[in-house]
C-alpha cells in the first residue's frame, strides 16, 4: 500500500485515482429486522427465525408466514445482497442475505443500509479484515452501532469496488467448493467407519467388500502387536530437526534422533480423546507416547482405523484427576476384532486413500485461505 498516495499495492489495469476516506456511517445506517418474541416462535413453521446462536447455520426456531410477510413490510428488510453480520459472542461473522424467506434476530444481527452506497462484495472483503474498535463487554462482547458507524474505510471508485468484489468472489467460490468436497468426503468416511467395522456386541460388519465373509475373531492389541513408550523429553524435540517427533502435543515437532524406524501406531500416553497417529519411518518418540508396531498378522492401517474408531476404550481406561493417563496393560487389554489379513488391508486402503483425499482438499483449502489473505493485503488501503 502506497500510504502517501492512499492507493493499493497490487491494483486492476486502468485505475490510477486514489482511494477517498469515508466511516461506514458517512454511507449508510445499521439496520437490524424488528424484534421477534419467544411466544412468536416454534420449532416448526414456515419461515427459519436465525438467532446469534444459529446465524449462517441451521436453524432451530421458525416463525409463521403470516407475521414474516407483515414485518418484512412495516419494519427494516435487508435486501439481496446485503451484508448480515452477528455483533454479539462471535463479532463479524458474515451471511450475505440471498433473498430468501428468512428472519434474524433483531440487535444482534445487523446490516449496513447503504443504498448502493459502496458495492456489497467488496463490503465483504472489507468485513474480513477490518479490526473494529471499541468492542464492549468483559464476557460477552459487544459491537455497538457508534462503533460501526465510526469505523473508517478506503474506497475506490464503483467500478474498481466491483473488480476487486469480484475478483475475491470467485477466491471466496473455489474456497467453498473445496470445503463442500472435504466436508462431504469426511461425512462419508464416518458413516463407513460406523458400517464397516462391527459395532460392540457384532462379530461382523454391516457392510464389507465382496468375496469376504464369515464372523470376525476377537483379540486382544497385544495379541497382534508390540507395545513400546519413548524415552525422550519434549526439550529433546524442536522445529529444524530430521525426524518426525510424537507426544501428547497437536504441533508438529522434530528431533535430531530417532529411537524406531518401522510402521506404527502412536498413541499419546496421557491427554482426553487419545487420536491415534499413523506413521511409517524413522521418528523419535517422548517417553509417555506408545507407538503401536510389529503387528502380528495384522494390517497396521486397519489397526490404525479400528483403534481411531473404538478409542473410548483409552478413555475408560485412564486414570488421573487432572491430567489422564494410560498405562501399557490398557493397551494390551483392548479388545480388538480381525477378520482376514486380505480383508484388513482392504479395509485399511479404503480408509487411508479416503484420507489423503480429504488431506487434499485440505491442503488447497489452506492454499487458497493463504493466497486470498496476501491478496486483500495488497489489494485493499
Amino acid at each position: 500500500m502506497n500510504v502517501e498516495k492512499k492507493i493499493p499495492e497490487i491494483r486492476f489495469k486502468g485505475f490510477d485515482d486514489e482511494w477517498k476516506l469515508f466511516t461506514l456511517g458517512e454511507l449508510g445506517s445499521v439496520a437490524t429486522n424488528k424484534r421477534i418474541f419467544i411466544h412468536e416462535t416454534s420449532l416448526i413453521g414456515d419461515v427459519p427465525f436465525y438467532k446469534i446462536g444459529t446465524f449462517g447455520r441451521e436453524p432451530k426456531l421458525f416463525i409463521s408466514q403470516e407475521l414474516f410477510d407483515n414485518y418484512k413490510k412495516r419494519y427494516p428488510f435487508p435486501e439481496k445482497g446485503d451484508l448480515l453480520f452477528s455483533v454479539i459472542g462471535s463479532i463479524g461473522r458474515v451471511v450475505e442475505y440471498t433473498g430468501e424467506d428468512e428472519y434474524f434476530q433483531d440487535s444482534n444481527v445487523v446490516w449496513l443500509k447503504h443504498d448502493g452506497a459502496i458495492v456489497n462484495s467488496f463490503l465483504k472483503q472489507f468485513y474480513s479484515i477490518v479490526e473494529w474498535e471499541g468492542i464492549e463487554g468483559s464476557t460477552i462482547k459487544h459491537l455497538y452501532n457508534r462503533t460501526i458507524l465510526g469505523t473508517k474505510i478506503q474506497k475506490p471508485s464503483k467500478e474498481e469496488q466491483t473488480q476487486i468484489g469480484n475478483t475475491f468472489q470467485k477466491l471466496d467460490s473455489l474456497i467453498n467448493q473445496h470445503q463442500q468436497k472435504h466436508d462431504k468426503l469426511s461425512n462419508i468416511k464416518k458413516a463407513m467407519l460406523e458400517k464397516m467395522f462391527p459395532k460392540q456386541g457384532e462379530t461382523i460388519p454391516e457392510i464389507r467388500f465382496k468375496g469376504f465373509s464369515g464372523e470376525w475373531v476377537e483379540k486382544n492389541l497385544g495379541n497382534v502387536a508390540k507395545i513400546k513408550t519413548g524415552s525422550s523429553n519434549r526439550e529433546d524435540s524442536g522445529r529444524d530437526g530430521e525426524y518426525t517427533f510424537f507426544d501428547r502435543s497437536e504441533d508438529i515437532r522434530t528431533s535430531n534422533i530417532f529411537l524406531f524406524d518401522c510402521e506404527a501406531v502412536i498413541v499419546a500416553g496421557e491427554g482426553s480423546d487419545f487420536i491415534p497417529k499413523y506413521f511409517v519411518g524413522k521418528f523419535d518418540l517422548h517417553q509417555r507416547t506408545y507407538a503401536i508396531m510389529e503387528f502380528d498378522d495384522c494390517d497396521g492401517k486397519y489397526l490404525f482405523y479400528y483403534i481411531h474408531l473404538f478409542r473410548k476404550h483409552f478413555s475408560d481406561q485412564a486414570v488421573g484427576s487432572t491430567v489422564k493417563s494410560l498405562r501399557l496393560p490398557m493397551f494390551e487389554g483392548m479388545p480388538i476384532k480381525v477378520p482376514t489379513k486380505a480383508e484388513q488391508e482392504k479395509v485399511g486402503d479404503y480408509f487411508y486413500k479416503l484420507d489423503n483425499i480429504i488431506s487434499r482438499h485440505q491442503q488447497q483449502i489452506t492454499k487458497l485461505n493463504n493466497v486470498k489473505q496476501a491478496c486483500l493485503k495488497k489489494m485493499f488501503v
